[in-house]
């Protein structure tokens, strides 16, 4: 109980710290434009006058938290579901391109773990590959895999997919190779004193000893499957989804609109989190892992 009070006040003093903050750059970023409109008409402005205008711009250079949390509540609760001007509907287009994208990525990397786990040959020339693929930058090569994709008349929901699987599949492999050669020599040597076979040995004695890597590796790849996702939805142009908002909120310069779906994304990305993080939970209990 102690724990959970320590733990709930920094938290708290953080979120007031930032949202102080956020607020003070508000009226600096937003002053010059109050300014230039109170110069142009040949008026004086006070300071109190000063910040209200700055907190209540139409189009402001930084919203305020208070105009993104009105705009949260607008498009999520107050406009129907299904309407294109929906947070729900366009962060549900989004979530299915990213559960698709991390569902392919923890697959993809589970099979090349294993694979370069069980061959030297494998670890060797694989491996170096895999590093090097994430140093390409991700909004030089998504286009790339958008137009190759649209060439072959693939549209829709998996070209985004696939960029979030690039992305995702990473982190898993790298750590399932670490999870899955985590055992210790004493224990694969008693395995070889059973007469286990490889098999026995990867389902008794490696997998149950990688869960820890893979669900932790697994958050890290949820999260950058949203990034992916939402990158994927900027160079097509995208009618929906959270990149589709981000997209037309630059074309008309609602920096609101902009804050609005950046915060929701963000959002997203923790209950995934959280909800790989209660997975893992019930996992390790239901193999007998102590807290």
């Amino acid at each position: 109980m102690n724990f959970v009070r320590n733990s709930v006040i920094p938290v708290g003093t953080v979120l007031i710290g930032i949202l102080a903050l956020w607020y003070v750059f508000t009226v600096i970023l937003n002053a010059p434009f109050e300014r230039d409109q109170a110069a142009r008409a040949n008026t004086t402005i006070s300071t109190s006058q000063l910040i209200a205008n700055t907190m209540a711009q139409e189009r402001p250079v930084l919203p305020a938290p208070h105009q993104v949390a009105a705009e949260i509540r607008k498009t999520v609760f107050d406009i129907s579901p299904t309407s294109k001007r929906s947070l729900v509907y366009h962060g549900w287009v989004t979530l299915s391109s990213t559960l698709l994208g991390f569902g392919l990525g923890t697959l993809l990397g589970i099979l090349l773990a294993i694979a370069i786990v069980h061959s030297r040959t494998l670890d060797k020339s694989l491996m170096p590959w895999i590093i090097t693929s994430q140093t390409v930058p991700i909004l030089a090569i998504a286009p790339m895999i958008i137009v190759v994709l649209n060439a072959v008349n693939i549209t829709g929901l998996l070209p985004k997919a696939m960029i979030s699987t690039y992305l995702s599949f990473f982190p898993v492999a790298v750590g399932m190779v670490k999870g899955l050669r985590s055992p210790e020599i004493m224990y694969l040597d008693l395995m070889r004193t059973y007469n286990a076979s490889k098999a026995q040995v990867f389902w008794k004695l490696r997998w149950p000893a990688s869960m820890p890597y893979l669900f932790t590796s697994m958050k890290i790849a949820v999260a950058i499957s949203l990034v992916g996702a939402i990158v994927g939805e900027l160079p097509t142009g995208a009618v929906a989804g959270i990149g589709a908002r981000l997209l037309a909120g630059s074309y008309y310069g609602q920096t609101v609109q902009i804050w609005a779906a950046l915060i929701v994304a963000a959002l997203m990305a923790a209950v995934l989190v959280s909800l790989i993080g209660l997975i893992a939970t019930f996992v390790n209990r239901r193999m007998g892992a102590r807290a």
